[in-house]
């Protein structure tokens, strides 16, 4: 599955892409009879996904201070003495550092990473399988990467070669959002830009959070499972409490039904049994994931869908792969985008 890479920088962390490999090389979707019944959750139809596919960089540019030292998230400490030639190794790292108002400095990209401003640069990743030699033709004097960022070969390959390599360690929630783009504005030696940056993206989050209904009552939540769908490989998987869509659910004010229904990991093969026990009033997912299956008149074919409160009436949340789970600058436009398909109001 990491042929598609959509959860590569979507959305969460990048570490989640790893498990969804192992586990989609180990399984074949099964198809399983049951039903369940439920009352119609407060989820709107799906609509296409509102976030912007350009960033919004910071402005002023920022001025580098360097030298800096940062340790990274593998533990090396490194030293970075230039940033004018930057190659990021995701699109979320992309992101930041186009937002931090750097992106002039940024020579190429990850495939993953095609939001406006990167779109006609160079691409020397292509889902973590890194090019050691498509990255040093470029000169670079700064490599930013991933904790799942591959083959080591490869990356021992840059290294070897004198080009500082700063692993970034991954966003798992609403709460990393700052810590990482605090981690490349510190590497990138524009530390107070991290800052800005930081409260521009909790001050936009919080807004989006106040516009969010009042429940009732908690029963009165609405249940959202988040489905893994890569229909080319039949590839049909349910997340758990470790897929990196809980906080962001939460945040929105729903409940994550697939982590309530007691799913520690991150995906399980989808089952009859499975979203019998999580009941969506809604389902979210990626939008190229959607696609995959034939919209939503092919998602409700998958077993046990259609016989969920969110089959029976519809119910999809729809978000752009690139952006739902990289916690990052836009994920107050994600956030918007699921409270305006849930409850039906703008989320700004």
């Amino acid at each position: 599955m990491s042929t598609h890479g959509a959860l590569a920088h979507s959305s969460r962390r990048t570490g989640v892409l790893i498990s969804v490999l192992l586990l989609a090389l180990a399984l074949v979707a099964t198809a399983c009879s049951g039903t369940t019944t439920g009352t119609a959750g407060p989820a709107t139809p799906a609509e296409k996904a509102t976030t912007a596919n350009s960033v919004e960089p910071l402005s002023p540019a920022p001025v580098p201070e360097l030298p800096a030292m940062v340790t990274s998230a593998d533990g090396e400490r490194v030293t970075v003495r230039e940033a004018d030639r930057i190659v990021p190794l995701s699109g979320s790292l992309s992101e930041l550092v186009f937002t931090l108002g750097l992106g002039e400095h940024v020579v190429a990209r990850d495939i993953t990473a095609t939001f406006t401003q990167a779109k006609k640069l160079p691409v020397v990743t292509r889902n973590h399988d890194v090019s050691a030699e498509s990255v040093l033709s470029l000169k670079p004097d700064l490599v930013l990467a991933e904790t799942t960022t591959g083959p080591a070969e490869a990356m021992q390959q840059i290294r070897d070669a004198g080009i500082p390599v700063v692993v970034i360690g991954p966003a798992t929630g609403l709460s990393d959002v700052g810590t990482r783009i605090r981690a490349v504005a510190d590497t990138l030696g524009v530390p107070a830009a991290g800052k800005k940056l930081t409260r521009r993206s909790e001050d936009r989050i919080a807004a989006v959070r106040r516009t969010i209904p009042k429940p009732k009552s908690a029963k009165d939540r609405p249940r959202v499972a988040f489905l893994y769908l890569r229909g080319s490989a039949s590839v049909y998987l349910l997340g758990g409490k470790e897929s990196g869509a809980t906080s962001l659910l939460e945040a929105a004010g729903a409940v994550d039904a697939g982590a309530a229904s007691g799913l520690r990991k991150d995906f399980t093969a989808i089952t009859s049994e499975a979203l019998a026990k999580a009941a969506p009033d809604a389902i979210l997912v990626m939008s190229k994931g959607l696609e995959s299956v034939g919209g939503i008149d092919g998602m409700v074919k998958i077993p046990g869908v259609a016989e969920t409160p969110a089959g029976v009436d519809r119910r999809v949340v729809s978000v752009e792969d690139g952006v739902l789970l990289t916690y990052g600058p836009r994920t107050d436009q994600v956030l918007a985008s699921i409270v305006k398909q849930l409850y039906g109001t703008d989320g700004a």
